[in-house]
């Protein structure tokens, strides 16, 4: 009695020790939800039930209910790690808007987690769509202006931000795009496309490279550019808010503009937490140890012949050897991907989307992800990404082409890289222009080669200016090519100054006078040099042509002369015809052209040149024009006519 007496308050704190373990230990298997994807969702979605991941931990066995009116789950799926839970989240017609719960029960305890149906955004001046009336301007926001220095080195990702460094932060973001909607008006750009806006990696490791790539060095894994998203539901902090997005969408559709947001399904940062913890065993295609690489050959798409072995790499290998591949033959993967592409429209009220990477993902999931975005955004289209020169292969992927598979891929429209080629090799490079018409040759191909876009560069090549032979005059070519020719034109921020730029990330120079303590401001004509005032204006004036004759955005294209460095196409629509001609060579040249194939042209009709290279007018003799053009210029002589009315989103559809 006397030796328990000794010992008590000894074995007391002993079994508070142990009482106090077995809490923490309770506590350690307390279910935890960290993110919910998606956030929120609308009542009367084409969607529903959506299909909500919960992460966190400690959630095997978990049951999740519905806490709140106007919303229900129903199948619970958790995988193995316990790390990820899929619940079904049903949503009633007339729930009203507000926050929700999903309550997540385990025999541990139970954790609350936020869930929101929210208010619809009005459908007017949204999810429009772009057409060949519009011109797209393509920025890069870290690239293109500063307008808010405070979140240039963001707490969440300090130590990215340096404008020595090419592939740093330079401090871009959504305030700045803000500050220069007047001069892309004044530009006359009618269409904005924006890199994509996920938050990205937050990290950088001088010490952790990219693998040597074609064509280009070694690379850091910071991803300013947008391309290596660690969280497909967040904002790039170096860009802004959530907020300061909807403000820039909502002042540009103000303002006149629409807005493509670019995203991606093909792959992940290889810093995304997925990564490290799958969603479910077949979240990717390979491990972050052991995975096929992509082999760039994306024919085997088209392929009748290939196998599924044949066809691996493509599909499964993960992009530049480092970024993980999702796979989307994965029932959660193809769920997510298409409601996250549904949760950014009906957020931020986007017109259109620029897709990455098509040929590298299942055409089967592109049939099933464009049928969900016309469900519920009907106006909304989609301009697919596939660097490749090959027409054929181009054409397999655009919406109305039925392959061998017997899939449609339902993807809208698609780059016309067959015919950036030739537009480089005939204004770049000097060669013959008669390539020009070679590629518009293979229109047949295409189901709708009307809404192709035609550009002279993007951000994955170098710019039109740093390749062998180019000249500004060469440049005034391509471009008046690119606005005059069918499709809808794509311009790349800096290329109305004729900015230079070698390989990645020369390319993506910062723009003159959008970044705090620059030399000059080249948003203003002052702040220009003469040179880029010079093609500044031949683009300002190539847009307000585009915007005055229809036949420029929508006409037939008819070639009426061809030699080996002058070529004549006419743009025919209803009552106007326009003529657009080209002189590639290094000195001056005089022809003469068929104008037969416009039915209103008539002798002794004189068409005055609306480049103003030609001064007073043409006249029109037995059915023919005769022009003298000067060395490396270019001419449009219009007819007059009255308008058609204009077309909408449905009509490219068609």
């Amino acid at each position: 009695m006397n030796h328990f007496k000794l010992n008590l308050p000894r074995r007391c704190a002993a079994v508070a020790l142990i009482l106090s373990a077995a809490a923490v230990c309770a506590a350690q298997r307390l279910p935890s939800v960290t993110k919910v994807e998606p956030p929120d969702w609308w009542a009367n979605h084409s969607i529903n039930p959506v299909r909500v991941m919960l992460r966190g931990q400690n959630l095997g066995g978990a049951r999740v209910e519905a806490v709140g009116q106007g919303i229900r789950t129903g199948l619970v799926r958790v995988n193995e790690a316990g790390t990820y839970a899929f619940v079904d989240v049903h949503i009633d017609r007339d729930a009203r808007p507000g926050n929700r719960l999903l309550r997540v029960s385990t025999a541990a305890g139970a954790a609350d987690a936020n869930f929101g149906v929210s208010e619809p955004l009005p459908r007017a001046g949204r999810f429009q769509g772009f057409t060949p009336d519009d011109v797209i301007y393509f920025i890069m926001p870290d690239r293109f202006a500063d307008g808010d220095r405070a979140n240039n080195d963001p707490r969440k990702s300090p130590g990215l931000y340096d404008r020595t460094k090419g592939r740093h932060y330079h401090g871009g973001d959504f305030q700045g795009i803000i500050d220069r909607l007047p001069y892309l008006k004044e530009l006359g750009v009618t269409a904005l496309w924006i890199n994509p806006v996920y938050d990205n990696t937050d990290r950088l490791d001088e010490r952790e490279m990219y693998p040597e790539t074609e064509g280009g060095p070694r690379r850091p894994t910071t991803a300013y550019h947008g391309y290596g998203a660690i969280d497909f539901y967040g904002v790039e902090e170096h860009y802004g808010t959530m907020q300061k997005l909807r403000e820039l969408v909502d002042k540009a559709h103000a303002a006149g503009f629409k807005v493509i947001q670019d995203q991606i399904a093909n792959h992940t940062s290889p810093y995304h937490p997925w990564a490290t913890d799958r969603p479910t065993p077949t979240w990717f295609y390979g491990t972050v140890e052991s995975h096929l690489s992509n082999n760039w050959q994306k024919w085997t798409t088209m392929d009748p012949h290939a196998s599924r072995a044949t066809q691996r790499r493509n599909l499964e290998g993960w992009f530049i050897d480092i970024l993980p591949d999702l796979n989307q033959d994965d029932e959660e993967v193809r769920r997510y991907l298409i409601q996250n592409t549904l949760w950014w429209l009906g957020t931020v009220g986007f017109d259109a989307i620029r897709m990455d990477t098509l040929p590298h993902v299942p055409r089967h999931f592109w049939r099933d992800w464009t049928a969900a975005i016309r469900a519920e955004y009907p106006n909304v289209n989609v301009l697919g990404e596939l660097f490749d020169g090959d027409p054929a292969l181009l054409a397999y992927f655009q919406r109305g082409k039925v392959g061998h598979d017997g899939l449609d891929t339902g993807i809208d429209t698609v780059y016309d890289f067959a015919l950036f080629y030739a537009v480089r090799d005939a204004f770049a490079k000097g060669e013959s222009v008669r390539k020009l018409a070679q590629a518009l040759s293979h229109d047949h191909l295409y189901p709708r080669p009307e809404v192709l876009v035609p550009f002279i560069g993007v951000h994955d090549m170098l710019r039109f200016m740093n390749e062998k032979g180019a000249t500004v005059e060469g440049l005034k070519l391509a471009q008046t090519f690119v606005m005059t020719t069918r499709g809808t034109p794509l311009l790349y921020y800096g290329d109305e100054l004729a900015m230079p730029g070698g390989g990645d990330p020369d390319n993506r120079r910062d723009f003159p006078g959008g970044f705090p303590g620059d030399e000059r401001d080249a948003f203003t004509k002052a702040g220009r040099t003469a040179t880029e005032n010079v093609v500044f204006e031949h683009l300002k004036r190539l847009a307000r042509l585009r915007a005055e004759l229809p036949a420029l955005r929508r006409g037939s294209l008819v070639h009426v002369y061809d030699e080996e460095q002058q070529t004549v196409f006419a743009r025919v629509l209803g009552g106007e015809a326009v003529f657009v001609a080209f002189n590639n060579d290094t000195k001056p040249a005089t022809f003469e052209f068929d104008v037969t194939a416009a039915a209103n042209v008539r002798d002794a009709m004189n068409i005055a040149d609306r480049l103003g290279v030609i001064e007073g007018v043409t006249r029109v003799s037995n059915g023919r024009m005769k022009v003298t053009l000067p060395a490396r210029s270019a001419s449009v002589f219009a007819t007059s006519g009255n308008p058609p009315p204009r077309i909408g989103v449905e009509g490219m559809r068609r």
